[in-house]
């Protein structure tokens, strides 16, 4: 199979500007998912999707490729995923003729990534063809059984209520196990990109991570958490 890693990693952000380049326990943020890409098994090819001539060089200096510059209307702070790969895939496709069996998204934002859990993912998918898509989630901190709402009237108001009449009571060993998307690892399928017009599609198979390990730079408070333990997993 022809596995294809994309990290897209646009050059503006407005929470930490030029976030993609700042220095992470001692690398540019975007050279950690191109280290793990090229560290993993069952990636045969890393593209880097940018707009950015300075985050093409350094992804290029780390053993990226970066055939393109991203398209200006693309890029913007609004830009959804979806149009990103495609444009990626189309272009792929038309200079090359190069088409992948799945793809990897590997999101800059995510320092801390295992090349081991690459495979893994990339290996669930490809073993359920039922599938449409992986995505890695975590055990949430804040168990959505005790997250309410305001309501207009100033009064709580339990958001799961349709699941047990009093969710917030339950004892922490009475909880279900729920998970939150942890933006490390997702792996679709270009039919799913296509023909669905998604990055999940309907049919997620959940790739299962610890949330000791999961860290997503989304705020100079991440950031901060990220260098202060995120070593430790290097």
């Amino acid at each position: 199979m022809r596995i294809l890693a994309i990290i897209p990693a646009r050059g503006g952000s407005k929470g930490i500007p030029r976030k993609n380049l700042l220095d992470v326990n001692g690398l540019p943020l975007v050279a950690h998912s191109v280290r793990h890409a090229l560290a993993a098994d069952v990636i045969d090819r890393v593209v880097v999707s940018t707009d950015d001539e300075e985050i093409r060089a350094v992804a290029v200096a780390y053993g990226a490729e970066v055939p393109f510059l991203r398209p200006t209307e693309i890029a913007q702070d609004q830009t959804l995923d979806l149009p990103v790969f495609e444009h990626a895939l189309r272009f792929l496709d038309d200079t090359e003729g190069y088409r992948p069996d799945l793809v990897v998204h590997l999101r800059p934002t995510a320092p801390v990534r295992r090349p081991e859990w690459i495979d893994q993912a990339v290996l669930l998918l490809a073993n359920d063809p039922e599938a449409d898509s992986v995505r890695s989630v975590s055990p949430p901190d804040k168990h959505p059984y005790r997250i309410f709402r305001i309501g207009s009237d100033g009064y709580l108001d339990s958001i799961m209520k349709h699941e047990h009449p009093v969710p917030y009571l339950l004892r922490r060993q009475e909880l279900p196990a729920m998970y939150y998307y942890n933006c490390v690892i997702d792996v679709t399928r270009p039919r799913t990109i296509f023909g669905k017009r998604s990055m999940t599609g309907d049919r997620m198979l959940p790739f299962v991570m610890s949330a000791d390990e999961s860290f997503d730079i989304d705020s100079p408070r991440d950031l901060e958490i990220v260098r202060l333990f995120a070593g430790r997993f290097q």
